[in-house]
Formats: structure tokens, sequence, C-alpha cells
């Protein structure tokens, strides 16, 4: 890459205002001012001809698309924290290096969780929406009528002790919650002493005996269904799921099939099994108010997204400059 003229960045999508200005300043930046979603031959004419690629989590960068990136494509730097969606290991074997933007949408992800945990058990979509379609007019109130179910004295099991998990177990210890975790290996002392949280070796044991259960682990072939329709039938009846890590963590149809039948009481879903193909069945348990679902939302502020694109510009100055990029991803570390 020539260091006596601005790199061609291509940005698959569009990014914040603030973002997109910085990229115009720093490098010869492309950007996609309509937003529309790239399809298959214009992702594979921006790496023809790119220094540097900027994809999305919407965009699959497989070993076959990869196959065909031009001489020039040194560095595919995500806007994104999850790299599922591109083969490292393909791009590394081409020498192009990978980056992407951890550690900036944790309390993000975390204020979601708790809004799914809330919304759920309290019907509080299903209580809205009554009220628009109503044009504002409801019964009264009543002893019976919306009743939900309290969270405060109920038992949290949280899927994935990371920095998302962590913040999600505080402010739900917040909320009275009883922190309970199954992770890979066990956090520190002076964690679980804050959290005042129960470690579980076997996830089976743990299910068993949850309220709620909240997904945060990353989407590897290792948790590919991690929830598995085996592992979803341990779960009790009144219990709640929540996912807004990966869709692919849970068995989606299983799970369909243990709310419809009534064995479980609801979920909170932010992500799905089959990405924006959200299943029909889904659609119509939110409408009998047995599920929450939102459109990947997670990490939908202003602020994270702008962290995003700074983390972005970072990893391409760096990489332009000759040094490595803070937030490189190898290929044994996915």
């Amino acid at each position: 890459m020539s260091n006596k003229k601005k790199p061609l960045v291509v940005l698959t999508r569009k990014l914040p205002d603030p973002v997109e200005t910085r990229m115009r300043e720093l490098f010869d930046a492309r950007l996609n001012l309509d937003d529309h979603r790239m399809t298959q031959p214009e992702l594979i004419a921006a790496l023809k001809e790119a220094d540097v690629l900027v994809p999305t989590i919407g965009d699959i960068l497989d070993a076959a698309v990869i196959e065909q990136a031009g001489p020039n494509l040194k560095l595919i730097a995500t806007f994104g924290n999850g790299v599922d969606n591109i083969d490292v290991a393909a791009a590394a074997k081409r020498g192009i290096t990978v980056t992407n933007t951890p550690n900036v949408l944790t309390e993000d992800s975390a204020d979601m969780t708790m809004a799914l945990m809330l919304s759920v058990p309290r019907r509080l979509v299903e209580g809205a929406q009554l009220l628009n379609a109503s044009g504002g007019k409801w019964p009264g109130w009543s002893p019976t009528w919306m009743l939900g179910r309290r969270i405060w004295g109920k038992r949290l099991g949280i899927i994935g002790m990371g920095r998302i998990g962590t913040a999600v177990a505080r402010r739900a210890k917040a909320f009275g919650l009883s922190i309970h975790y199954h992770n890979r290996k066990r956090v520190s002392p002076q964690i679980e002493e804050e959290l005042e949280a129960t470690y579980w070796d076997s996830l089976d044991q743990m299910l068993a005996r949850m309220d709620i259960i909240s997904v945060h682990c990353p989407s590897t072939p290792a948790t590919f269904h991690l929830l598995s329709a085996r592992r979803i039938q341990l779960l009790q009846p009144t219990a709640y799921v929540v996912n807004t890590a990966r869709g692919q963590i849970i068995d989606e149809n299983a799970l369909i099939e243990q709310l419809e039948q009534g064995k479980l009481a609801g979920a909170g879903l932010d992500v799905y099994e089959n990405g924006e193909a959200v299943d029909k069945r889904l659609l119509k348990l939110a409408e009998a108010g047995k599920v929450v679902l939102l459109p990947h939302m997670s990490s939908a502020t202003m602020e994270g997204r702008i962290d995003m694109g700074d983390k972005v510009i970072i990893n391409i100055r760096a990489f332009v400059d000759g040094h490595r990029p803070p937030d490189r991803v190898l290929p044994n570390r996915i």
C-alpha cells in the first residue's frame, strides 16, 4: 500500500455522520450514501479495488468471496464486534488482516438485555400495543387484568460471564435477582463476591433451576445450538429465555415448540437463528404476548455507533502507518 496517497477505504453501509466525515478527512473513503445492502457482486467488486474494506455483520465474507479480493486489499476493518461472518483464516492466507471493534457496546447491550428481561414477564409491549390499538381507551384497572410476573427474588442464569454478562449481572442484582452463571471458567473471586454469584460447572444443572436464562456467549462452532432441544426441555415451564447475543446459539425451532406447547413462560429475542428471516411462528407468539421480538437493537445507540467508528478509524490508521492494529483478530482466537 503506497504511503504517498490516501488508501481507498470502501464502506459497505452508511455510518454515523461524524464517523464518515472523519474517514473522508483521513482516507479516500467511498461511502454508501443510500445505505443499501451490497449485493454479492457489489461486495466482490469492492474487494477487488479497495485497499481497506469496512464491512458490517450483514456482509458475508466467506472463503469463496475473499478468494476474489484484489491485490491491494490488505485490511478488513469490520464495523462490529463479531467476526463470525468473516472467514478470518481465509483472509490470513491471502495476507489480509482482520480487525473488529470490541469493548464498546457492553453497557448498551446490557441495558437492552435488562429491558427484555423486564418487558416479557411484565407484559410491557403487550400492554403498550393494547393501549395504542384501542385509541387510548381501556377498561380501567382491575385486580386480575394484565397480570405479569415479578422478577424480584427470581434466579437469573447467565450463559457467558464475559463483559456483557457481567454488566447484565450488575444490573440484575440491583433489581433483586439472584445471580447464577455458567462459563468456560469461573470469574474472579472479587466479582463473584460483588455479585453474590453462584457458578455452575454444569450448564444442564443450572438450566433446570433458573427462572430466567440470558445468553451472552459468542457464536462459535462450539456454541452452535448450545441451548439444544434437549437442554431447552430442562427449563421450568415458568422460565423465560432472553437472547441478545447470537441467534445460532439457541435451537430456535425447539424454543418455538416449547413456547407453543406452553412449556415455557416466554422469551425476549433480539437475534434470530436465520438472521433477518424471523420465523413466522415467532411472530404469532408475539401477537399472543408470549414473546417480545426486537430487530437486533441491543447495540443501537448513537454513542455506541460512534465509538465503533472511532475504533475502525484507529485500526485503519495504525495499519496504514505500519503498526499492528490494536483490535487485530487472529484465526486461532475466534
